[in-house]
């Protein structure tokens, strides 16, 4: 058997003629009306129309292949998006090409959600029956949002910043849907990092917000937003702010524009201090933590490791998990 590693991530746009495309596939089959798109390019052709994930990944995986190269095992790593090149269907083509059985996938999500599991895994089912490598054993490694290779880091950065500087903790998530947080363990999970973090670093005191919200307004979505947030901190006399986007591995688009720029506008605009933590890719103990995930799945390593009373999540979905979207109603 010849195994691999698979990497999938969500994708981005790499120039300025790629972001409406780009956002045209994120959004397919969900009707978000054109002007709405364009809005959306406007942050990502702030940064001159290429986003930075594509970039990071690439820096996780090379991290990655330094340690499978130093400690093993030897297995080559394969990278594929949702959305944007490379694209899952390539890396099939790719790996059904050099003979590749098994493979071992890491999702560029810490946290259980339709989006950020379940999704994935129908990307995954649907780039095989596109490429005809229906024979793969798929193996989509376990949600590490409790893992010390992505609690660790932010509980030093936060511990570290708050050491400088003493300031309200705050930390941020990708809202999603109501029906897509009531199917998942969404909330749950990040609610246990962020106490993880809070406490590794010595906080007692902390929010759990969130951003990027994308949906129609008359869609519920999770709340408070992080700039209602900032707004009522502002009034309660709370001038002093330290983010941990604690529902980001790397500082992407949403990061770098829902946060460093218009939240760090709205603290200017109202006086307030803001400063927000790396997320946790950075750290040499990410990548280390997927080699980890890796080896405890082949059954390399006998022990599965989590902090907190949560324990490690499971490493084959349910079949209830992550619900799919609600059936719409039939067009009329």
């Amino acid at each position: 058997m010849s195994d691999a590693i698979l990497f999938v991530s969500f994708g981005g746009p790499n120039a300025p003629e790629d972001v409406i495309p780009f956002l045209e596939n994120v959004t397919r089959g969900r009707g978000v009306p054109r002007d709405r798109l364009e809005q959306v390019a406007q942050h990502y052709l702030h940064f001159g129309g290429k986003s930075p994930i594509n970039e990071q990944n690439l820096s996780i995986i090379g991290a990655l292949q330094q340690l499978l190269d130093e400690k093993g095992p030897a297995l080559p790593i394969y990278f594929g998006n949702r959305n944007w090149a490379p694209f899952l269907d390539e890396a099939f083509l790719q790996m059904k090409a050099d003979g590749i059985t098994r493979v071992f996938a890491f999702v560029t999500s810490a946290f259980s959600c339709y989006s950020g599991c379940r999704q994935y895994r129908e990307n995954i089912y649907a780039s095989q029956a596109a490429t005809g490598t229906e024979f793969m054993e798929i193996n989509k490694l376990r949600v590490y949002f409790n893992h010390p290779g992505f609690i660790d880091p932010l509980v030093d950065w936060v511990k570290a910043a708050l050491a400088a500087a003493p300031a309200r903790l705050i930390f941020t998530a990708h809202s999603i849907p109501h029906w897509m947080s009531n199917g998942s363990r969404y909330v749950e999970q990040l609610t246990e990092a962020s106490r993880l973090v809070a406490t590794g670093a010595g906080v007692d005191t902390f929010d759990l917000v969130y951003q990027s919200r994308s949906g129609p307004p008359t869609q519920p979505w999770l709340e408070p937003d992080i700039l209602d947030h900032m707004r009522a901190l502002h009034a309660q006399g709370i001038h002093d702010l330290l983010i941990c986007p604690i529902g980001f591995i790397s500082d992407h688009m949403e990061v770098l524009y829902d946060l460093d720029e218009e939240a760090l506008l709205l603290a200017r605009e109202l006086g307030m201090n803001l400063r927000r933590t790396p997320t946790s890719s950075h750290d040499p103990r990410f990548a280390a933590m997927v080699r980890e995930l890796v080896l405890e799945r082949r059954g390399d390593i006998p022990t599965r490791i989590a902090l907190g009373s949560y324990g490690p999540s499971h490493d084959v979905c349910p079949v209830d998990c992550c619900a799919p979207p609600p059936a719409r109603p039939p067009a009329r």
